[in-house]
């Protein structure tokens, strides 16, 4: 990989019509963000998003909470003690049952399916043993034909749960590659009911939370079905005090995965160790999750395309300047730090990000800026010559070739008279009609097409739009001697268009129903010295202008609405008009980005010297602080300057809030 080019030289890519490098990171940006897209509907992708997961969330052996559940297994152990057929008498299960009640169980669950009747006298054992403190266990299954989609429940016998033992459905969902990751969404489920039966709240299950697995096969405290029906003579005293017992099977050494076995499935675990673990301890495991509140939110839609985009971001900023060894380690340590931050918000904040999309997202910009660099390394005289020789002398081609250096763009220093002007509002109205775009293109385009006529009907040059905001100028490229005169009468003929656009609106909203949205203008007008000429990249350049007036002008804009009036004018601006208009002084400003005050002007009609005169002695009682909220110059001067009223109140009620204070 080579250096980017210095920053006089060109960086027009070969065979691309990108030359500016931030705007070819973008384009690298946009391309990443298109094609994670559309690989993450790859059937691949998913899967490569779980196993992800699968190594986050064991990095750790996060071990089962102490006071968690107690498995029951019905292992090779005592299917050699009990010496029996399976599936075992339910005779057999009741005595299990009171064996644990009589040890102090708090709740039994038997991960057992009892939907068909057995003999006569083993269900009327069960039937006797089971209570509200047992949970028996049911099925759901999909069954799919040609012809239609069945779900099938299996519950336990009418007669079991009429004598008070509960169902809990124990299904559970694996994902595409077998691995069992997402608590069950069932509202009656197993872990849920035994929860319940607990005496616990049970919060809403979110939608495809995922499990937080604690351990390996068998990490649960696990002791034999044969030993628990003679606790006193096997166990410890106490094993089962007032602890949640599960019943299941659960085989001694955990079945492989290659070679199945009956009610075990895949976790994450299962990559590192290749075995099983019981349905059981996976119902151990929803249980904990739900009362833990430890289940893992998968995050996806927004925040994943912030993390993506932020990732594309830090690659951009990594080869911003050049690329090179260090763009190889800046990756590196990326990648580490995406699954960092994944396996910190997996574990701290139980919500999961894969750290997939960010990984490719940032080799994929940052590489590809990389392959760009080495192309222009190689290349770059040919660049600039191709760049240049469209508009400018061989020689100075052939110079600027010689001396890449020399390559600038820049301008020329004019008195302009800038204006901005913007709809005040319309961010509000934009909102109220986002479900209708071509509705809102449409009112724009109805707005920005008179208002650009008059600009250039009076001699002016528009250098930019910006949403519903006109950026123009006046004096450049041609000389206009009287560019601010010809800015203002603009500015006063675009309120005559808006307000012709507004009865237009009002028609139209009367004759269709649909709400009516009026349109007010502020506009701002400096007078100042500028840098204008083209200005941009060595490819693509616009005229413009920039300067301290350029940002005055854009601040009287967003002032003007403070004042409540429709146009603001700079000091200088109010100065070349005066003769030809009414200019008032309403305040002096100190905007953002100067600190002397400036005086801000607007126009007004006709209006007689003595009202002129009043105006004047009410502004020097405004900046001497001897004006008052009471003075009657203020009802005087909104009957004598009706143009100003609203000015006149806003000041009136900008002084009884400092009086407050």
């Amino acid at each position: 990989m080579n250096k980017a080019p210095t920053p006089g030289q060109s960086r027009e890519s070969l065979g691309w019509p990108f030359s500016s490098r931030s705007l070819r990171l973008l384009v690298l940006i946009l391309v990443t963000l298109i094609g994670i897209s559309l690989l993450s509907r790859l059937p691949a992708w998913p899967l490569l998003e779980l196993k992800s997961f699968d190594y986050l969330s064991t990095v750790d052996d996060l071990p089962p909470p102490e006071d968690g559940p107690v498995i029951v297994a019905i292992d090779e152990p005592s299917l050699a003690a009990i010496n029996a057929q399976w599936p075992w008498p339910r005779s057999l299960h009741a005595e299990l049952i009171r064996q644990l009640r009589a040890a102090g169980a708090k709740v039994i669950g038997l991960d057992i399916i009892m939907a068909e009747p057995s003999s006569v006298e083993n269900d009327a054992a069960i039937t006797a043993a089971v209570g509200p403190d047992v949970i028996l266990a049911g099925d759901e299954t999909l069954i799919q034909t040609p012809q239609a989609d069945q779900l099938v429940r299996a519950t336990p016998l009418p007669q079991l749960t009429a004598a008070g033992a509960r169902t809990g459905i124990a299904s559970i969902e694996l994902g595409g590659d077998g691995v069992f990751r997402t608590i069950p969404p069932y509202e009656d489920g197993f872990a849920v009911t035994l929860l319940r039966a607990a005496g616990n709240d049970v919060d809403t299950i979110p939608s495809n939370s995922m499990i937080q697995t604690f351990g390996p096969a068998r990490s649960y405290p696990t002791v034999s079905y044969y030993q628990a029906l003679d606790p006193k003579n096997f166990l410890p005293e106490g094993t089962f005090k007032d602890r949640i017992v599960l019943v299941g099977l659960s085989l001694q050494n955990a079945p492989e995965i290659d070679k199945g076995g009956a009610d075990a499935f895949a976790t994450p675990y299962t990559m590192h160790t290749g075995k099983l673990t019981a349905g059981v301890e996976i119902q151990a495991t929803i249980y904990d999750n739900l009362r833990q509140r430890m289940s893992i939110t998968r995050t996806g839609g927004v925040p994943f395309v912030g993390f993506v985009l932020l990732a594309a971001a830090l690659a951009a900023a990594t080869v911003w300047k050049s690329t090179g060894w260090l763009t190889l380690l800046a990756t590196v340590v990326a990648i580490c730090a995406f699954a960092l931050l994944s396996y910190a918000g997996l574990r701290f904040d139980h919500f999961f990000v894969s750290p997939l999309g960010p990984t490719v997202a940032f080799v994929s910009v940052a590489f590809g800026q990389a392959a760009f660099d080495f192309a222009e390394e190689r290349r770059n005289k040919q660049r600039i010559t191709r760049a240049f020789s469209q508009y400018i002398s061989p020689d100075l081609v052939k110079k600027l070739s010689d001396d890449p250096s020399q390559l600038k763009l820049g301008g020329e220093r004019r008195t302009l008279s800038v204006l901005f002007s913007d709809v005040r509002g319309f961010t509000t109205i934009a909102e109220t009609m986002k479900d209708d775009p071509e509705r809102l293109t449409g009112l724009i385009n109805r707005l920005l097409t008179p208002l650009s006529d008059i600009v250039m009907d009076h001699g002016g040059t528009i250098d930019k739009y910006m949403g519903d905001c006109i950026m123009a100028f006046w004096n450049a490229p041609l000389d206009d001697p009287k560019h601010a005169l010809h800015a203002v009468q603009a500015s006063l003929a675009m309120q005559t268009a808006i307000g012709k656009l507004n009865k237009e609106l009002e028609s139209e909203a009367k004759a269709s129903g649909a709400p009516l949205h009026v349109l007010k203008m502020g506009v701002g007008i400096n007078t100042g010295e500028c840098v204008v000429g083209n200005m941009g990249s060595n490819r693509r350049f616009d005229y413009s202008c920039l300067g301290d007036s350029v940002n005055l002008a854009s601040r009287l804009e967003g002032a003007s609405k403070n004042y409540g009036v429709a146009i603001l004018l700079g000091e200088e601006t109010a100065r070349l008009v005066h003769g030809r208009y009414t200019v008032v002084e309403l305040d002096r400003i100190v905007v953002k980005g100067r600190t002397v005050p400036s005086p801000v002007f607007t126009i007004i009609e006709s209006a007689r010297p003595e009202d002129l005169e009043m105006h004047a002695a009410f502004l020097l009682g405004k900046y001497d602080r001897t004006l008052t909220p009471l003075d009657p110059v203020f009802d005087r001067l909104e009957t004598a300057i009706p143009t100003l009223r609203l000015y006149y109140s806003i000041i009136r009620s900008e002084l009884a809030r400092s009086t407050e204070e």
